[in-house]
C-alpha cells in the first residue's frame, strides 16, 4: 500500500478487543490510529471499568478519553447465552483478537488462543496479562503500582529518602506498546506465510525489560543505582538546577568535551574542568554535593533566561522543567500543530495527534464511543454475507 490516495497502513484490518483498563486499550488505539477498525467488547451498562476512574473530562474519565477514540463499542455480557457466539462470528471476519481477561478466563469462555487459532488460522491473537501464562505469580492481581513494585521500578524512583512510583502507568504503557509492536509484526509475517500467530505480553515482562539499566548496574556492580530524584544516578551534572529567579532548568552533561564547555562557557570557571574532584564522570557523581554547590554559586546569580542563553550558546543539552499545565500550551506542540479535536458523547474534546507521523496522510481521529453505541450497526454487519462488498472496510 503506497498511501498516495490518503489511505492508512491498517485500512481493511479488523480488530476485536475484549479489553479494559490501560494496556490493551492503548495497543488497540494505536492500531485504530493507523486505520484499523477496532470493535471494543464491553460490559452492558458500565462498560470498560476505566470509564469510571474519574470524571474530569466534562464528566468522562481522563484514562478512557486518552485510550479509546476511533473505536466501536459493542456491549455484550459474555456470561449470557449467545454472547460468546457473537464474538466468534466477529472473529470469523477479524484479523486480530486482543484480550486482557483474568488468567484462564478466555479459555473458560472458549476464546483461548489455542482454540481460536485452530478455528481461524489467519487470526492474530494477543493475550495481555499481569505476570504471564504460568509461574507462581500467574494468578496474582496485576495493577500498575503492584507491577512497578515487583519489577523494582519503585525502588529506583524518587529521592534518597523516599521511593516513589512513576507518575504515569509505566507497566501498562510498556505492555500496551509491546502488544502493539507484536501485532504489527504478526500481521507483517502473515503477509508472507498466510498464517496468523499467537502473541503473549505481560506487564511484568514489559517493565522488567525497561529496568535493563538498573538490573545490569546492580547485577554486575553489586548494588542498585541510588535514588536521586530528578538527577541521574550515574551521570553528573545531569538533573534540575535553580536559577536566581527560581526558574528550574534541567541540564545534561554526558561526556568530557561537554564538561569542559560547560565549565568554560556556562559557569565561566575553566578551573573546574581540571579540578580533581570532577575529572571524570564517576568522580563528579561521587562528589555530587560539591558539584551542586559550584553550579548553584553561578546559577543563583543569573535569571533562568540568562542560564538558558549560556547553555544554548555552548550547545549544552537543557530543558525547562515544566508543570503539566504548561505542557498543554507547549510552544513545540503549537508550532507543529499537534493538537486537534475528537468527538465524544460529551462533545468535542482536545486531543494530541498520534506520535507516528505519516507525511501526507491524516491519522484516524474518530470519536470516543458511548457504551454499546455501535451494537445495532455491528450486529447488522454480522448479518451480511462474509464476502459482501465492503465487508472488510475500515469503519468510523
Amino acid at each position: 500500500m503506497t498511501g498516495q490516495d490518503g489511505s492508512l497502513p491498517l485500512d481493511g484490518i479488523t480488530v476485536v478487543a475484549c479489553e479494559q483498563a490501560v494496556a490493551a486499550p492503548l495497543a488497540t488505539r494505536h492500531l485504530a490510529d493507523l486505520g484499523a477498525r477496532v470493535i471494543k467488547v464491553e460490559r452492558p451498562g458500565s462498560g470498560d471499568f476505566a470509564r469510571g476512574y474519574d470524571e474530569t473530562v466534562l464528566g468522562m474519565s481522563s484514562h478512557f478519553v486518552w485510550l479509546n477514540r476511533s473505536k466501536e463499542s459493542l456491549a455484550l455480557d459474555l456470561k449470557q447465552p449467545g454472547s460468546v457466539e457473537t464474538v466468534l462470528r466477529l472473529l470469523e471476519r477479524a484479523d486480530v483478537f486482543v484480550q486482557n481477561f483474568a488468567p484462564g478466563a478466555a479459555e473458560r469462555l472458549g476464546l483461548g488462543a489455542a482454540a481460536l487459532r485452530l478455528r481461524f488460522p489467519r487470526l492474530v491473537t494477543c493475550s495481555i496479562s499481569g505476570y504471564g501464562a504460568d509461574g507462581p505469580y500467574r494468578d496474582a492481581k496485576a495493577y500498575d503500582l503492584l507491577i512497578q513494585s515487583e519489577a523494582g521500578l519503585v525502588s529506583v524512583t524518587g529521592t534518597e529518602e523516599q521511593p516513589a512510583k512513576s507518575g504515569i502507568p509505566a507497566a501498562d504503557i510498556g505492555a500496551g506498546m509491546y502488544a502493539f509492536a507484536g501485532i504489527l509484526a504478526a500481521l507483517y509475517e502473515r503477509e508472507h506465510t498466510g498464517a496468523g500467530a499467537e502473541i503473549e505480553v505481560s506487564l511484568f515482562d514489559a517493565l522488567t525489560e525497561w529496568m535493563g539499566f538498573p538490573l545490569y548496574y546492580a547485577g554486575y556492580g553489586g548494588e542498585p543505582p541510588r535514588r536521586t530524584g530528578a538527577d541521574h544516578p550515574a551521570i553528573a551534572p545531569y538533573g534540575t538546577f535553580t536559577a536566581g529567579d527560581d526558574s528550574e532548568i534541567v541540564l545534561a552533561v554526558q561526556n568530557e568535551r561537554e564538561w569542559v564547555l560547560f565549565c568554560e562557557r556556562v559557569l565561566e570557571r575553566g578551573d573546574l574542568a581540571t579540578d580533581l574532584r570532577f575529572e571524570s564522570s564517576s568522580r563528579r557523581v561521587a562528589n555530587r554535593p560539591a558539584l551542586q554547590e559550584e553550579i548553584d554559586r553561578v546559577f543563583h546569580g543569573l535569571s533562568g533566561d540568562e542560564v538558558i542563553a549560556r547553555l544554548a550558546a555552548a550547545r549544552i543539552a537543557y530543558a525547562r522543567r515544566r508543570e503539566v499545565a504548561e505542557v498543554l500550551e507547549h510552544p513545540q506542540l503549537a508550532a507543529r500543530d499537534r493538537w486537534t479535536e475528537v468527538g465524544s458523547p460529551v462533545g468535542p474534546l482536545r486531543a494530541l495527534l498520534p506520535p507516528i507521523v505519516l507525511p501526507g496522510r491524516t491519522p484516524r481521529m474518530a470519536p470516543i464511543p458511548a457504551v454499546g453505541e455501535h451494537n445495532e450497526a455491528i450486529l447488522r454487519w454480522l448479518d451480511q454475507p462474509v464476502d459482501a462488498p465492503g465487508d472488510r472496510q475500515s469503519r468510523g
